[in-house]
């Protein structure tokens, strides 16, 4: 009898893990958590609880708290922390509501912690199929949950949202919100307003037509959706953007269909990160996706500006349905998206409070807009040196392009500022209303673009990126300085920037690229993890440096700051992941040695808890097998490495800590071994999906000939170069 009462709670434990178990009573309405609601958000509260990513609906990312403060941050020190489940980008916001902690880690995961003790509370695995992760452009990533009257919710990248209950992390309900065929995936944050959960998606880069859907938060039902592009067949699709966008496709559109078009790929205008409410007003604000295919020529026949690819776009919450839009990138052909953070605020002009949106995508331009009517009122830079427009006009809203950035046009190779990557990701920023500024954690990136020249990018493909453009651009030159000057050209910077002026108050350099969000504190406080595992603090006023703890890992993610018992906590992540360590290669720098440990941190003013020692890790001694292919074998490969490999292998196939290191794989030693992995599919259940479909097994050789000739250059250059990634296995 006690063995079998023994696995029956083994079962229960397990359904409890796993949140496999329906939970047909709702969710458990525990004292707290019930009272984070519409009313408690608008605010956020005393800042003892960060019940939401962007802490209230104006998401300014900012804590009312001061026990930490300019004074004491430098005692600083770890509570307590815990590995995450896998070695993948972790670029959640954790979430703190009465105690409990609840954290969303790679592959769509939701874990629960004391936030005192670390203590682990519950944890739910959707179990999605990890053959999935081939149509995540950006890695298998995950922003974070929202909380909601005692539930939590969370989107996975195989396009389900699913409501938890809080307390015990029993799954509630869960609603397919795209479809499986489909090339879509979701990495972003539900919102959570006036009962509904809004959810957008990602994967414009594939080819996808992009909407955001609202759904009942207590039965999961659907209230409305909203498309951002028009239907493909001209047809309405029964939803809340039908009428706008009847008159969007005539008017912003290519009229007459064309292989490869919008009307073949869905156009793009995905809503993958920034969906923001506005309680003042009542308002949604959605920041759209760049197009599908990126290039403007291919995609639009290089008619009209495409509404709403890289635009604000306002909506009533209730029901979607439009109430303005601002385009930021008229008929973008650089993957300029609008879906970086947002942040609500109020400004004084002209003597007047204006309700403001302040807004920094990837085009490299601060945008200040009226949320009232939609009206841009500043468009100012916030990077140095951007090649793309000259500014914007104040009166007609539009930038001043300059002509040599539509490669479309010109037919010729344009090398940009910012890249695709952009001056801005989603890396979260912050705004202080004590000081008036923004924390922007931008980037230096720059790119090619160049219109489809080989023969398999003249045509959409079932597997890769289908952007129309040459991704061989990516590659860089077996020219020794020229790879030093990109590396060194890589780089990030913490831009404190005022709109009113325009103008950023004060910077920090960092010497490498893709560093962490920021969150700022009524204690005159700006936290930002780097790419090279430190987090820091800075005075908020003056961007003094008051604290670099060594993490030992990069950190992607915002922090976020509560209090238990009267003592205040910063709680983040580390890890290495999204879409810059996975495509950079050489431009990697200096965080390419950096290590891949994902880990939940909590600091307290006097923590003791120290971190493992890293263990030592030899310099990877290169010793590649023998050459094989023609040189034109290898050119071949080449072509078709940068077609299909490079967003998750590197370009050159110079990994970074992330995925593996395709030059040092043992695979590349064997023929049969290699046409396993990539034509047979053996490591599907990896995400290492079969690319039989857009390759033969001559091609795929071809590609293990320009792998193994990338690893002789290695061996040849590595000491030059800086090195690269010490340990991949």
């Amino acid at each position: 009898m006690i063995k079998k009462l023994g696995l029956v709670a083994a079962a229960a434990a397990l359904i409890l893990m796993t949140g496999s178990c329906q939970n047909t009573e709702g969710p458990t309405d525990v004292s707290g958590f019930a009272a984070i609601d519409g009313d408690y958000l608008e605010t956020g509260g005393d800042g003892s609880n960060w019940a939401m990513t962007g802490f209230s609906y104006n998401e300014q990312r900012h804590s009312p708290l001061t026990q930490i403060n300019a004074d004491n941050v430098k005692d600083l020190g770890i509570a307590w922390f815990t590995d995450l489940p896998d070695a993948r980008g972790q670029e959640a916001t954790p979430v703190v509501v009465d105690g409990k902690m609840f954290v969303s880690t790679a592959w769509s995961k939701v874990l629960a912690f004391d936030a005192k003790t670390g203590k682990p509370l519950w944890s739910f695995d959707p179990q999605v199929d990890k053959a999935r992760g081939v149509k995540a452009c950006c890695d298998v990533v995950n922003r974070g949950v929202a909380f909601w009257k005692g539930s939590v919710f969370v989107g996975t990248i195989d396009g389900r949202l699913i409501s938890l209950d809080a307390a015990t992390g029993k799954q509630n309900w869960s609603a397919q919100t795209l479809d499986l065929e489909s090339n879509g995936t979701i990495t972003g944050v539900p919102r959570v307003v006036k009962d509904k959960v809004v959810i957008g998606f990602g994967g414009a880069e594939f080819g996808a037509r992009g909407y955001v859907t609202a759904y009942d938060a207590a039965t999961g039902k659907q209230a409305w959706r909203f498309y951002t592009t028009p239907n493909p067949k001209g047809e309405p699709d029964g939803a809340a953007s039908d009428e706008i966008l009847k008159t969007a496709a005539t008017t912003t559109w290519s009229a007459k269909p064309k292989k490869g078009d919008w009307r073949e790929s869905g156009g793009g205008g995905t809503v993958w990160d920034a969906i923001v409410y506005d309680a003042e007003l009542d308002q949604l604000y959605l920041g759209v996706g760049n197009g599908n295919p990126w290039n403007h020529g291919v995609r639009s026949n290089g008619e009209g500006d495409n509404l709403f690819l890289s635009s604000i776009v306002a909506l009533k919450p209730d029901t979607g349905e439009y109430v303005w839009h601002y385009q930021e990138t008229p008929a973008e052909s650089w993957d300029y998206t609008a879906t970086q953070p947002i942040i609500l605020a109020t400004e004084m002009r002209e003597g007047k409070d204006v309700k403001v949106l302040y807004h920094a995508p990837k085009n490299g331009f601060f945008f200040t807009i009226d949320r009232v009517s939609g009206k841009m009122l500043s468009a100012d830079p916030f990077i140095d040196g951007i090649t793309w427009a000259s500014g914007y006009d104040l009166k007609t809203g539009r930038p001043i392009e300059k002509p040599e950035a539509r490669y479309e046009n010109t037919g010729k190779l344009y090398m940009a500022n910012p890249s695709a990557l952009g001056a801005h990701n989603w890396h979260p920023m912050s705004y202080n209303p004590a000081t008036g500024l923004v924390y922007i954690p931008a980037l230096y990136i720059g790119g090619a673009y160049m219109p489809p020249v080989a023969p398999n990018e003249q045509e959409r493909k079932a597997l890769g990126f289908n952007i129309g453009g040459a991704m061989a651009t990516a590659d860089l030159p077996d020219d020794i300085n020229f790879v030093k000057a990109v590396k060194a050209a890589t780089k990030g910077k913490l831009v404190a920037f005022d709109p009113k002026t325009g103008k950023a108050k004060w910077t920090v350099d960092h010497p490498a690229s893709w560093n962490g969000g920021t969150m700022t504190t009524a204690g005159n406080l700006v936290f930002q993890g780097t790419a090279l595992g430190e987090f820091r603090a800075y005075a908020a006023d003056t961007g003094k440096q008051l604290l670099n703890l060594n993490v030992q890992s990069g950190v992607l993610s915002g922090a976020s700051t509560y209090t238990v018992d009267g003592e205040q906590y910063v709680a983040f992540l580390t890890s290495k992941g999204g879409a810059f360590p996975l495509v950079s290669g050489y431009a990697g720098s200096a965080s390419s040695a950096v290590p891949n440990i994902p880990r939940l941190i909590v600091l307290k003013l006097g923590g003791k808890v120290a971190l493992p020692a890293l263990p030592e890790t030899p310099a990877y001694v290169w010793d590649p097998p023998a050459k094989i292919g023609t040189a034109a074998d290898i050119a071949a490969g080449q072509s078709n490495f940068q077609r299909y490999c490079l967003v998750c292998h590197g370009p050159g196939a110079v990994g970074n800590g992330v995925l593996p290191d395709l030059r040092k794989s043992a695979s590349i030693a064997d023929a049969g071994t290699w046409k396993s992995v990539v034509i047979e599919g053996v490591l599907k259940g990896n995400g290492m999906v079969s690319f039989a479909s857009v390759l033969t097994p001559k091609e795929s050789e071809q590609m293990r000939a320009y792998v193994i000739s990338r690893a002789h250059y290695a061996k040849a250059n590595d000491a030059g170069l800086g090195g690269g990634v010490k340990a991949t296995k």
